[in-house]
């Protein structure tokens, strides 16, 4: 028995090896669309950057002296188009005295604030907080808390 009868080759008599090659090649061909498709991260401009800072800078003082009229003044009203929070009063009343509890203000004023540049090209920011999301966009009044959603 000489080394040519240890090849491993397949049915056709073709070394093992090359079909190996040819599988790993074509597994690559067909990766190759889904890689250059995958969606690129957004990163915020400097300027964008230096503005949500700002505004999270002003929101974490205020939820550090649980101070809800501020947090209602940093609030696109009504909020989340609920026409039954269409003022800072209701917005205190119902959204702040649910979403707003201990855990939730200490998440926020600790989190990290993770940037989207939207398909309608709004800019935004969320922050995530065990099961709630809060969103903060970009306005023409500027930097605002627009939603609070169920983290899925």
């Amino acid at each position: 028995m000489d080394l040519e009868d240890l090849r491993l080759v397949d049915g056709l008599g073709r070394p093992v090896k090359f079909l190996l090659r040819i599988m790993l090649a074509t597994a690559l061909v067909n990766l190759a669309p889904a890689v250059a498709k995958a969606p690129k991260e957004a990163v915020a401009s400097p300027a964008l950057q230096k503005e949500f800072d700002g505004f999270i800078e002003k929101f974490r003082a205020a939820l550090k002296a649980n101070d809800s009229a501020a947090i209602a003044g940093m609030a696109r009203l009504p909020f989340m188009n609920d026409s039954d929070i269409r003022d800072a009063a209701q917005f205190r009343a119902k959204t702040y005295a649910t979403s707003f509890k201990a855990k939730n203000r200490a998440c926020l004023q600790r989190g990290k604030a993770l940037y989207a540049r939207e398909e309608d090209k709004t800019d935004s920011y969320y922050v995530f907080c065990g099961e709630d999301i809060f969103v903060f966009t970009k306005t023409p009044a500027g930097f605002l808390l627009t939603d609070i959603s169920v983290n899925d």
